[in-house]
């Protein structure tokens, strides 16, 4: 069975690989204070033309999300997200779990919108409420969308109205950046977040994510928040290693592109099979409507994942495809699809 279920499901690029293994007899300093991790952080900040940011290496998203949050916001403050944010929706309650609360704003497809942070706002107006002190979005979104450089400027903007922090998880960031419908670059960042994170374990990483601060107030002591929450890692240089490879040769967005390459393939086939979407988007993830039926059959030669209930006989599914996902599988699920769809076109 082909795994359309994450962008994780393999282990690491060969590049990545490569760099491990003739590094893995050298002996080095621990806890991200290695020339790995220097070499690293020199590419970043030259990639996003800002010298006086710092960065920070961990394992994971909801680490990041975590340490983040809670090294930013006071214990009566909160954060706001999108009703599919990650915060709000994947991660087990873990932002909750340090004793912030995530407030749900409006927007659509996914993206938070700035009237719907402006709402969030206008409702918590004393301190028989928690405060709203951060504003959480991730890029791409949760079904795969894509912020505008106007989108962003608006949400700064009522950042900067409020005193709220903006804080962008970029677990799938490669992607959104080489979307078609991209119109911001890396060094963009730091004209619209006050944090963010790189992500790497769904780009071609064996796992890391890269913190990155903008925002001076944000610096002070952030390596305590890691070390008390887990995200100190002894053997630091592994994800030093890493991204120093990920940001050299244009790497990151080289696997990113042929990611979305992938799902755009697979979404545009898809669609000429005469199937709906649930949103179109131009990354990694796809979202196709598909009759219960097919779900069923289908589930025994792919892997994927129920989004949603639809109708009454319909289930929105989610396909993801990776840096290294095959363009045979791609061609061969879709062959497959218009088989089914041709012995029951009512189905699609």
């Amino acid at each position: 069975m082909y795994s359309f279920n994450n962008d994780y499901s393999e282990g690491a690029c060969e590049e990545i690989m490569a760099a491990l293994n003739n590094t893995n007899r050298c002996q080095s300093a621990g806890y991200g204070l290695d020339e790995y991790c220097e070499s690293a952080r020199r590419k970043i900040k030259k990639q996003l033309q800002c010298e006086n940011c710092d960065v920070h290496f961990v394992v994971g998203g909801t680490q990041c999300n975590q340490i983040v949050i809670a090294s930013a916001l006071r214990p009566y403050e909160a954060v706001i997200s999108a009703v599919s944010g990650h915060i709000n929706v994947h991660e087990t309650g873990a932002i909750e779990a340090c004793g912030h609360k995530v407030l749900v704003g409006d927007g659509n497809d996914g993206k938070l919108s700035a009237q719907g942070v402006r709402k969030v706002m206008e409702a918590h107006s004393d301190e028989h409420m928690v405060k709203p002190a951060m504003v959480y979005i991730s890029n791409a979104t949760e079904v795969g969308t894509v912020y505008t450089k106007a989108e962003l400027s608006a949400l700064r903007q009522v950042c900067d109205e409020y005193g709220l922090y903006l804080y962008m998880d970029g677990a799938r960031l490669p992607m959104a950046l080489v979307a078609a419908d991209n119109d911001m670059q890396l060094e963009d960042l730091q004209r619209y977040c006050d944090i963010c994170y790189l992500g790497g374990t769904k780009c071609g990483a064996l796992f890391g994510e890269a913190i990155v601060i903008f925002h001076d107030a944000l610096k002070k002591n952030f390596r305590y928040q890691m070390k008390q929450r887990g995200g100190l890692l002894a053997k630091g240089r592994l994800l030093g290693v890493q991204f120093d490879a990920l940001f050299s040769d244009d790497l990151y967005l080289e696997l990113a592109r042929h990611a979305v390459d992938m799902a755009q393939r697979l979404q545009k086939g898809m669609k000429d099979l005469g199937i709906s979407m649930y949103v179109t988007t131009t990354t990694n993830q796809i979202f196709p409507i598909l009759h219960r039926n097919v779900i069923e059959r289908m589930a025994k030669e792919y892997v994927f994942q129920i989004w949603e209930k639809w109708d009454e006989s319909s289930d929105v599914v989610r396909f993801v495809t990776s840096w290294a996902c095959e363009e045979s599988a791609v061609e061969e699920c879709l062959a497959w699809l218009k088989k089914a769809l041709d012995k029951n076109p009512q189905q699609s």
